[in-house]
């Protein structure tokens, strides 16, 4: 109980100081927790996908389309339950500023959301979005952020499909958890179809990549297998992959910005241990004498460790605690401020788990140096200096 008081009293001595370095720790790791957030959001998507679908796009590169025609081919694959497909629609909806871009997608209404059943959707929306040509389905995320609502008109100028597009708001799909991307918009395949036919003939009856959803995950591999081997000797190739491998080949592209981040977070770590470090340092050279006194009144080594250790211990997690409280509400803010760059932003257990272990480590281990230093020195060498 002494040695807490003297820790506490200790402190208080320098409260400038002290203060200044527990807002240092928490602002590193408040910036820790975020780097880590952007780093596991980056890769959501990967961790997120079903094991019970399947992939299917050109064996050249994705942007390459496929034929309709594969569709009913690919539902009479032996393990395959339901095939749907998409195609990126892209456009620039008012201007292309980062806030106004979102996934615009033209899908198959018969099927979209029965291979992704993670997508609630009710059934009266669901029944007029099959019936009406140039309708579509958005995310509820995506409603709040440009206050969207059922009815309203969505204008769109086609890039990739040129022309002047309308599409009507039939329906706000929920996720059926937190893990479900609710920033997308989802419209009628028929509808770019047919304007294809008039004005982009040879991007008929083509689609992005196909959706297959197979009755057993376990003979994923086999049902990949037995869909390229249908088009081997096609002009238009097939790769099939699971969707988990399909996501993890797009963050692979940025991998090396993500790789930076990740490297950066730990060198954080470093930053809080030398500020730390330095601060704890100081104290304990300004109180040897002090320790010297205590050792002549009766007070061990473990004391005088006690007290060096408990000091870097208290500032550390103090300023740990108070950056994790932060981490929070600042991640919160900057999931809201990009939800379509991150539909899934949230702080996850292991980030927590980190910055609380890392400030434990890093309050030990600052205080190694000056605790083995005072513990070690002779008495009488300690009542000598000065400073």
């Amino acid at each position: 109980m002494k040695i807490l008081k003297l820790i506490y009293k200790n402190l208080l001595r320098h409260k400038l100081r002290s203060l200044l370095t527990i807002a240092g720790i928490a602002i590193a790791v408040l910036a820790f927790g975020l780097l880590r957030t952007v780093v596991t959001a980056w890769s959501y998507g990967v961790e997120a996908a079903s094991a019970d679908r399947l992939i299917t796009r050109h064996a050249v590169a994705f942007i390459f389309p496929l034929p309709y025609a594969y569709k009913g081919q690919l539902e009479q694959v032996e393990g395959v339950k339901k095939v749907s497909f998409a195609s990126w629609f892209q456009g620039i909806y008012k201007d292309q500023s980062f806030e106004n871009f979102f996934p615009r997608l033209a899908v198959d209404p018969e099927t979209i959301f029965d291979v992704y059943p993670e997508f609630i959707l009710p059934a009266d929306q669901l029944t007029t979005f099959k019936q009406q040509r140039n309708s579509c389905i958005i995310g509820r995320k995506l409603a709040e952020q440009h206050n969207f609502k059922i009815g309203d008109v969505i204008p769109v100028t086609g890039d990739i499909y040129p022309g002047n597009w309308e599409f009507t708001v039939v329906g706000i799909y929920s996720g059926k958890d937190k893990t479900a991307d609710e920033t997308q918009m989802f419209f009628n395949w028929e509808y770019l179809n047919e304007r294809n036919r008039q004005t982009e003939s040879f991007a008929t009856d083509q689609v992005g990549w196909y959706i297959i959803q197979v009755d057993d995950p376990n003979r994923a591999a086999s049902v990949s297998e037995a869909v390229d081997a249908l088009y081997v000797n096609s002009p238009a190739k097939t790769k099939t992959e699971t969707e988990k491998a399909f996501q993890q080949s797009f963050v692979s592209l940025s991998g090396a910005i993500i790789a930076s981040m990740e490297v950066v977070s730990y060198v954080i770590i470093g930053i809080i241990l030398m500020v730390l470090a330095n601060t704890i340092i100081m104290a304990a050279r300004e109180r040897i004498r002090e320790y010297a006194v205590l050792k002549t009144l009766g007070f061990t080594n473990f004391h005088v460790v006690g007290l060096i250790a408990g000091e870097s211990l208290f500032i550390s997690m103090l300023g740990g605690a108070v950056g994790l409280l932060f981490t929070f509400p600042v991640c919160q803010a900057f999931g809201e401020a990009f939800p379509t760059m991150f539909p899934v932003f949230a702080v996850q257990p292991t980030t927590i788990a980190m910055a609380v272990g890392f400030s434990v480590l890093v309050g030990v281990i600052a205080s190694v140096f000056p605790a083995y230093r005072s513990a070690t020195m002779r008495i009488v060498d300690g009542l000598r200096q000065i400073g």
